[in-house]
């Protein structure tokens, strides 16, 4: 993954998560390490966060 976006709620930049183009999941904090996730996974995640 090498486009990686920070949280627009993240106020100091540095402790958030990040979310990865091809999809991937980070903290701010330990770049290095990242968490896989599918494109399925993510669109269920997605859904779940935005229901009412």
């Amino acid at each position: 993954m090498s486009t990686w976006r920070k949280s627009s709620y993240s106020a100091s930049g540095s402790e958030c998560v990040e979310i990865g183009h091809g999809i991937g999941i980070r903290d701010s904090k330990a770049p290095v390490a990242h968490l896989p996730v599918s494109g399925e996974a993510w669109d269920a995640f997605l859904h779940l966060v935005k229901a009412p």
